[in-house]
């Protein structure tokens, strides 16, 4: 398989993990945002509603980390896909999988070089 098939193939498979783990986060907080709300209601605590917005905050977090679409802007102007528009060792996701595959973290440097090779 060539070079640039083996890069949609693995960034194919990357969103679908990514979109996996964003339903899984989603089947996950219902539950325990509904949970939250009724401990909020039943037993306010110092501030009101504060068990609901942390799990709130929590996925928000959990979003940006994930990063859902964030690096398909141009990936197909790279010859890197998905790495090419993120820094191995990033905050997210993708930083992380990139860390994984190459073995190295990558400086920001690196990364500009990348993006103006792009």
């Amino acid at each position: 398989m060539s070079n640039a098939k083996s890069v949609l193939v693995r960034d194919l498979i990357i969103f679908q993990i990514k979109l996996v783990l964003d339903g899984l986060k989603d089947l996950a907080l219902s539950p325990v945002s509904i949970g939250a709300a009724l401990l909020d209601i039943v037993s306010p605590g110092p501030r009101p509603g504060h068990r609901f917005y942390a799990v709130m905050t929590l996925g928000e977090r959990f979003d940006r980390w994930l990063n859902l679409f964030g690096a398909s802007e141009r990936a197909d102007a790279s010859d890197d896909g998905l790495f090419g528009r993120s820094r191995a060792g990033s905050n997210a996701l993708i930083g992380w999988l990139e860390e994984l595959v190459l073995g190295r973290k990558e400086s920001e440097e690196q990364e500009t070089g990348k993006r103006t090779a792009a």
